[in-house]
């Protein structure tokens, strides 16, 4: 064998590096739609599950206050009923909650909206 063939045959041409990178974004346009959509599901179960206690901690305090509305922040504090609200999407929760209104959170990953009836 040749020096000159054995050469020709240790690298990648030009046009296997383009295909390749080619396959590679292919792959990637696919695979990004579906982790956000993957994303925005789990971003929404989160903030349904957070909607959940604030509304089952608004009936505990309906039940031992005896009112129909409650501020935000007489529902969540370290002596509250619920201790820590972690915003997974940089949600809005509403100021008040009323006894069998409708819970509407805004703003779920700066487009959502997200509602909870009790």
């Amino acid at each position: 064998m040749t020096p000159l063939l054995r050469l020709k045959s240790r690298g990648f041409t030009l046009v296997e590096i383009m295909i390749v990178v080619v396959i590679i974004g292919l792959l990637a346009a696919m695979a990004i739609p579906a982790f956000k959509r993957v994303t925005a599901s789990s971003q929404d179960k989160a903030v349904l599950n957070n909607v959940r206690q604030l509304s089952a901690a608004s009936d505990q305090y309906f039940l031992e206050s005896g009112s129909t509305t409650v501020a935000l922040n007489g529902l969540v504090g370290p002596t509250n009923y619920v201790k820590v609200l972690n915003t997974v999407a940089a949600e809005s929760y509403p100021a008040n909650f009323t006894q069998g209104v409708t819970i509407t959170v805004s703003a779920v990953g700066g487009t959502r909206t997200i509602t909870f009836t009790p």
